[in-house]
């Protein structure tokens, strides 16, 4: 496994209200980076966490645990949520689905 590709753990800070508009202001994203091994989700890991195949499904591997908050995962352009969660002794996999 080669530990190489970029992800981008996001956290969202929603806008302050302002009263004398009353609009919300534009979220805050922060993100944070890590190196990952990213593959497509297979067959038989689809058919545990959903029941069915679907596409926009990966995998990523992080050699070590993740702990911090997070609501979704940044793969290059594409943003991802995650649907299963393992940790191992070390590792950390997360299986996501693309976010439309």
């Amino acid at each position: 496994m080669r530990f190489d590709t970029p992800v981008f753990f996001q956290k969202i800070k929603p806008g302050e209200y302002d009263p004398d508009t009353g609009n919300y202001g534009k979220d805050i994203t922060t993100e944070e980076k890590r190196y990952a091994d990213v593959t497509d989700a297979g067959v038989e890991t689809l058919k545990i966490v959903y029941g069915e195949l679907r596409q926009g499904v990966l995998t990523i591997r992080l050699q070590n645990h993740y702990d911090k908050p997070f609501e979704r995962i940044r793969v290059g352009s594409k943003v991802y949520r995650v649907d299963s969660s393992r940790k191992f002794r070390i590792k950390h996999v997360f299986v996501v689905s693309e976010v439309q």
